[in-house]
């Protein structure tokens, strides 16, 4: 169904609504866009920033305002049918986008009407605005069947994030979600008060994530087997993990790393079958946060991962386990399921973050 205009921009003057929106929203967005809301914004596309980890459309309207519009991963539009040339330079085009919450003439934007009359749907959990029918289908983000053909590959196979199963970090979409309901110290305490998601998130540019959070990417990952080592390739910031199975633990010259260093063993079987659990345990993390919204990170922290296959190999139950003495007044437990789907790939994902100031 057709929405109804809820802000319009002409000769200058600005009028915002609200308008519930879903909440499958990525996590830099909070601190910075209003998610519960639109604005409706008509222009000419001056410049494309068509590049990972967000699309920059700059649109100037009819005061001579230039607007940057974020929106959403390019290799998530690829998936969802919009290709890298459905906006061009010189098009004049009507968006629908939710408002920032700072000073800065930026919005994202979710829906774009073309000259032609197509209506682009940009982000994951949006419905058509302008007109009835949209170009772009998010829903492969949501499925819940997967592919049970071959379970004697065990976890060695592409597994690809399903949001069905939410996320594994439950405030990366919910920027409601009370984080005091982590076990904090009194200093992580101090750090989260002082952190301002639109300054200080970590995920605003093209620094890759480190862990524990770069398990939480919204991409798919494939676990190989490489000697005796289990690697995980992970799409997001083209990232490569190794556990090196057969350790009892790191090195004692190991530095510190964002992604730190891994080992592990396997539980419940012979190692390396179908039905086995890999058990892998990392230390020596340099990545400073917890997650993206100002729980901190030290060096003291440990992390303990789960990873086995069930339904035949059409999930893979994930588990994970934090503890950090500095920061933490208990170990934090997190889980979530990844699907596996014939024919998925990974993407080459080449970030290349515009500035925002």
């Amino acid at each position: 169904m057709k929405k109804p205009i809820v802000a319009l921009l002409l000769s200058g003057s600005l009028l915002i609504t609200g308008v519930p929106t879903a909440l499958h929203a990525h996590h830099s967005f909070f601190g910075r866009f209003d998610n519960s809301t639109h604005m409706e914004l008509e222009g000419v596309v001056t410049r494309l920033h068509w590049e990972n980890p967000h699309i920059h459309i700059f649109l100037e309207t009819a005061d001579g305002t230039e607007w940057d519009l974020e929106s959403g991963s390019p290799t998530l539009m690829q998936r969802a049918g919009i290709p890298r040339d459905a906006l061009e330079e010189g098009m004049t085009v009507r968006v629908a986008a939710w408002p920032p919450l700072t000073d800065k003439v930026e919005a994202f934007a979710t829906n774009v009407l073309l000259p032609d009359g197509t209506e682009l749907l940009m982000q994951t959990g949006q419905e058509a605005y302008f007109k009835d029918e949209v170009t772009g289908d998010f829903s492969y983000r949501f499925r819940t069947e997967g592919d049970r053909s071959q379970p004697e590959r065990g976890i060695f196979r592409m597994w690809t994030f399903t949001g069905a199963d939410g996320f594994l970090f439950p405030e990366s979409i919910n920027r409601d979600y009370d984080l005091t309901q982590y076990p904090l110290t009194d200093g992580a305490l101090d750090v989260l008060a002082n952190f301002d998601m639109a300054r200080d998130n970590p995920t605003n540019n093209c620094q890759p994530k480190g862990m524990p959070l770069i398990m939480e990417q919204p991409l798919p990952m494939e676990i190989v087997r490489e000697g005796d080592n289990v690697v995980l390739r992970i799409e997001e910031y083209d990232l490569t993990r190794t556990i090196h199975i057969g350790q009892t633990g790191a090195p004692a010259d190991t530095p510190f790393t964002l992604l730190g260093y891994s080992w592990g063993w396997w539980e419940g079987g012979e190692p390396w079958a179908p039905k086995s659990t890999l058990v892998a345990r990392t230390t020596h993390i340099g990545f400073p946060w917890l997650n993206q919204r100002g729980i901190p990170l030290s060096r003291a922290a440990g992390i303990e991962e789960r990873f086995q296959m069930i339904e035949d190999g059409a999930f893979m139950d994930y588990q994970m386990v934090i503890t950090d003495a500095i920061n933490l007044t208990e170990p934090v437990h997190l889980s979530k399921k990844w699907i596996h789907v014939l024919g998925v790939e990974i993407l080459p994902f080449e970030c290349d973050e515009i500035s925002t100031d």
